[in-house]
Order: C-alpha cells, then sequence, then structure tokens
C-alpha cells in the first residue's frame, strides 16, 4: 500500500470503473469521489470500485463510500466493491455497505 493515495477510473461501455490505491481517509475519500464524480452520468449503470490495492478504510473514507453509494442509488445504478481485504469486507458487513452494494472476487466476475 503507498503512503500517497492514488485512484485511476477505465469507462467500459456503461460500467465505470475505480481502481483506489492506499489508505482511504479523509484525503483518499475526498480524491475517490472527485473521480467519481467526473466521469458519472446517469447513463452508466455500474460502477466496480476495485480495493485490492486499499488494505484499510477509516470511518471519514466510509463517509465518502456512502455518499458515492447514495449518487449511485439516485440514478438506479449498482455498485460492485471487488478484491476486499477481509478487514475492510469485515468492516463493510458491520456497517451494513453490502445492503446498499455488492461484492464480487474480481471486475471480471461482474460482468
Amino acid at each position: 500500500m503507498s503512503a500517497e493515495f492514488n485512484i485511476t477510473s477505465e469507462l467500459k461501455e456503461k460500467t465505470l470503473i475505480l481502481k483506489t490505491d492506499g489508505y482511504i481517509n479523509n484525503t483518499g475519500g475526498e480524491k475517490m469521489l472527485q473521480e467519481f464524480l467526473k466521469h458519472y452520468t446517469s447513463g452508466i449503470e455500474i460502477v466496480i470500485m476495485d480495493l485490492e490495492k486499499s488494505k484499510v478504510v477509516n470511518s471519514i473514507g466510509i463517509s465518502y463510500l456512502i455518499e458515492l453509494i447514495e449518487q449511485i442509488n439516485q440514478n438506479n445504478g449498482k455498485l460492485f466493491f471487488t478484491n476486499l481485504d477481509p478487514a475492510i469486507e469485515k468492516t463493510f458487513k458491520i456497517m451494513g455497505l453490502f445492503q446498499y452494494a455488492e461484492k464480487a472476487d474480481s471486475s471480471n466476475s461482474v460482468f
């Protein structure tokens, strides 16, 4: 995990794939939301959040994820989390995020 947070995005038809790298805290969460909003339109039906290179998410980072989930749900889209670290997966379960988003093993398993 890098000390600095980075995010990359890729559009595939009606799917937006976001890949994070680093700690999802206030700085990482803000960058993640900005990247999402830069590309997200009502035409996008699926958002895949690949967290393979992020091993830690704090409460502020989760608040940004909740904001992202709200945006997607308002447009009747679907969010998938992929490549989750077991600690993050457990945190997401406890926080109830899987009531509003799904998890998948990888981006390829969503298609």
